[in-house]
């Protein structure tokens, strides 16, 4: 997948792998601690969560400008790193649930999203020049597809590391997880739990600890204190990922130096050695250039509204509507080392059908027999019944972005050679499609639940299979590789040299109004039927591909 490309790729794709393992890491996690720790409700975690990606998308339109203008990519992406660490180091310090404990966890935030406004954008600015090269110029979409699927590889385990290091440490105290016992402990401190309220905190407490059903009051903060620990902990993973990223991108630094080069730095050479290499724009260039992306950028915005609710709406969704335990061949999905036999598996036939060598068909059979045995084996050795958590449906979209990414791109290179492969702006015109179709899913599978405030804690509605949540993520899957990798790429390709850093900044910054827009979901969800709100998200994706659509003539026209 690698071959013929600049070995810079490679270098760049796994020091970002290692950043977004902790990122994810975090965010798999995060509203639950803070509902768990705070006693947040669903609208004001909401808002804090929209609030905190919305930065973390926008600031590298300043990281951007920091590195076009001053620093340069490498030292502005090293600069972010650093911060990024203080941040995460922040988050995995216990503290009290109170104003300290507050401003900790804010300050945290705030670090997290300023080193990831001066890492993430330039480290994809730095990417598109080594495809500025006239050698690798026709790779640019598949290597930003290669790209997009080593960030997915990270977000893959951040979810299962989350979980196994929370259920560890939980373990440690005698305590098992349970998603039902902070929010009825918060409730039960402030007076305002029901009596089936009352009654499921009884019994879950004597399910933890033997009699700690005769002071709830105790045992709810205890409980609270040692699951938000736990996640201390969990946070403490992003330091470690972190550290690794920075030796990475230091160390082979050699494979992608020609490349760390802002327009104003080569300008500034050629002066020097009496040459010219950066391309010059006319203003009307620059400014079509600049109008064509901003278009693109505010499609986007409704895209990241609605794919972003993975973290927010259908987390909630996972937690109070879906089985809390699988049985079956259902459990092969919730099994981290099943799942990656399925990936060991999937790329074994893949190398098994397309290779051109008896050496790499005999690897590739090898590999899927190796791991169809071993899955099987793993499968076998599953309890009946599998307990999962929330935070485990967040692997199953880097999960399918590993398998998809390399039909995805088999599937454009056949297109291409046969010249007719989509446009970028198309491929983005029809993710948002895709989008539609994944909540036209969830608003069907959602018929006959009862809205959010109608949810008594102590049941009383059948949960859901966890398919349903599976299927939504597989089809928002597929529209986020025909829209992300490929407006990354457009972006690279279109931005006025001198702008470049600032524009993959503006990508971003899109992706933040987005990100700040799922809040608006969140305040949705409350009273109004579940079918509804996913019907909402529909709607706004049509829309937007209604509106990418009618623009394309001039957005192909810049691209060429």
């Amino acid at each position: 997948m690698f071959k013929n490309h600049p070995k810079g790729l490679v270098v760049l794709s796994i020091a970002n792998m290692g950043e977004r393992f902790g990122y994810y890491t975090m965010l798999a996690i995060f509203v639950l601690f803070i509902q768990a720790k705070f006693g947040y409700n669903s609208a004001d975690t909401g808002n804090i969560f929209a609030i905190f990606l919305a930065f973390v998308y926008f600031l590298p339109l300043l990281g951007g400008i920091v590195a076009d203008r001053f620093l340069g990519y490498g030292k502005t992406i090293i600069l972010g790193i650093v911060i990024m660490f203080g941040g995460y180091l922040l988050l995995a310090v216990p503290t009290g649930v109170n104003a300290t404990g507050k401003a900790m966890m804010f300050g945290a935030l705030s670090l997290i999203a300023l080193g990831t406004g001066f890492f993430k954008g330039n480290l994809q600015a730095l990417l598109g020049n080594m495809y500025d090269d006239p050698k690798y110029s026709s790779k640019r979409d598949l290597a930003y597809s290669i790209f997009y699927m080593c960030i997915n590889i990270g977000a893959f385990f951040a979810p299962s590391a989350a979980e196994a290091v929370t259920n560890h440490f939980l373990s440690k105290s005698g305590l098992t997880y349970n998603s039902v016992i902070p929010s009825l402990s918060h409730q039960f401190a402030n007076g305002t739990i029901n009596e089936k309220g009352l009654d499921t905190l009884t019994k879950a407490a004597e399910a933890q600890i033997s009699g700690a059903s005769a002071n709830l009051g105790d045992f709810g903060q205890m409980y609270i204190d040692k699951l938000s620990e736990s996640y201390n902990y969990g946070f403490a993973v992003a330091c470690i990922s972190l550290i690794i990223s920075l030796f990475i991108f230091m160390l082979f630094r050699r494979t992608y130096k020609k490349a760390d080069v802002t327009a104003r730095q080569q300008k500034a050479a050629d002066e020097a050695a009496g040459t010219k290499t950066v391309e010059t724009l006319s203003p009307a260039e620059t400014r079509e250039r600049i109008t064509a992306l901003c278009l693109v950028f505010a499609v986007v915005i409704f895209f990241w509204m609605a794919f972003h609710q993975n973290g927010l709406t259908l987390t909630f969704f996972a937690r109070d509507y879906t089985v809390g335990a699988v049985s079956g061949f259902d459990r092969f999905s919730f099994g981290l080392p099943t799942m990656l036999m399925a990936i060991v598996g999937f790329y074994g036939l893949l190398s098994l059908i397309t290779s051109t060598t008896v050496k790499g068909k005999s690897i590739g059979g090898g590999a899927f027999i190796l791991a169809a045995i071993g899955g099987y084996l793993l499968y076998d050795g599953m309890p009946e019944l599998l307990g999962i958590t929330p935070q485990r449906f967040q692997q199953f979209n880097p999960f399918f972005i590993i398998i998809l990414t390399p039909l995805s791109v088999g599937l454009f290179s056949y297109l291409g050679k046969k010249r007719k492969e989509p446009s970028a702006p198309r491929k983005i015109g029809y993710g948002m499609l895709i989008a539609a179709i994944g909540f036209i899913i969830m608003s069907m599978g959602s018929f006959g639940l009862p809205t959010p405030d109608e949810v008594d804690v102590a049941g009383g509605y059948n949960m859901v299979t966890p398919n349903l949540l599976i299927g939504t993520y597989f089809t928002l899957t597929i529209a986020e590789l025909f829209l992300s990798p490929m407006g990354l790429s457009f972006v690279s390709k279109v931005a006025p040299p001198q702008y470049k850093g600032m524009m993959q900044g503006g990508w971003l910054a899109a992706t933040a109004v987005g990100n700040y827009a799922v809040a608006i979901i969140g305040y949705l969800w409350g009273g109004m039927q579940l079918w509804l709100v996913w019907g909402i998200l529909v709607v706004l994706c049509l829309v937007a591909a209604g509106f990418i659509f009618s623009i394309m003539k001039r957005l192909e026209k810049v691209a060429k």
